[in-house]
């Protein structure tokens, strides 16, 4: 049987790929019936809203429906952020969690909440402190399969044209070398909204770290500027 993430061929009565640790046979299927609605869609609107003490992001699907919901822990040394079903905060779906403290470019490890297991990484690039913003998306063994940029020329002038911050992102998504979606920024004073189409994203690519990579770059590349 082969898994279908890795291509590693396994038993036929193995439940788990030997490689990768992915579902495969009846239990891909069981695991199938019992996705959540967050990582399914092909459309994603992300909704920041700055209150006194935290920012707080909610993620809708296509039809303005809640899929998740996380918020961001103020004065932490390492970020620790949990991504929930809704803004109750009873179901944690997955979290992304910061591998160093003094790791000064940002490593964070995508972490399936119920397995308890990674499955991928998002490590930020050295030239998101000068130049564009550019993050690297990594798989569950440190492997890059994507990046997320931010265009040319823009990041220069976010960064450093007086009131370059009001200049809405527009960031590039590539996975195996290939661009195949682009994350876009509405304008807004207070609070940011993010939207991506994800029709051409392989079906490979598990939906969580794309998403982690917008909630990362919404955090603390935009808290920066």
């Amino acid at each position: 049987m082969m898994c279908s993430i890795c291509g590693t061929d396994n038993p036929n009565d193995a439940s788990f790929c030997a490689r990768c640790g992915k579902p495969i046979g009846a239990a891909a299927a069981r695991q199938q019936a019992n996705i959540p609605a967050l990582w399914t869609q092909n459309f994603y609107r992300i909704r920041k809203k700055v209150l006194a003490l935290t920012n707080q992001y909610w993620i809708e699907n296509a039809q303005d429906q809640m899929v998740g919901y996380t918020k961001q822990k103020m004065f932490a040394f390492k970020e620790d952020v949990r991504v929930f079903t809704d803004d109750s905060m009873t179901d944690e779906l997955f979290r992304i969690k910061q591998k160093q403290v003094l790791d000064i470019w940002g490593t964070f490890e995508i972490i399936d909440s119920k397995a308890n297991q990674t499955v991928g990484m998002i490590r930020r690039s050295i030239s998101s402190a000068l130049l564009e913003d550019e993050w690297y998306i990594l798989d569950a063994y440190g492997g890059q399969i994507g990046r997320v940029m931010e265009r040319t020329g823009r990041g220069l002038m976010r960064k450093y044209v007086p009131l370059g911050g009001l200049i809405p992102e527009q960031v590039l998504v590539e996975f195996f070398g290939q661009q195949v979606t682009e994350i876009k920024q509405q304008f807004k004073i207070i609070g940011d909204i993010w939207e991506v189409d994800c029709t051409r994203v392989p079906p490979q690519v598990d939906r969580r770290l794309l998403l982690g990579g917008m909630i990362l770059m919404g955090m603390i590349e935009r808290d920066r500027k």
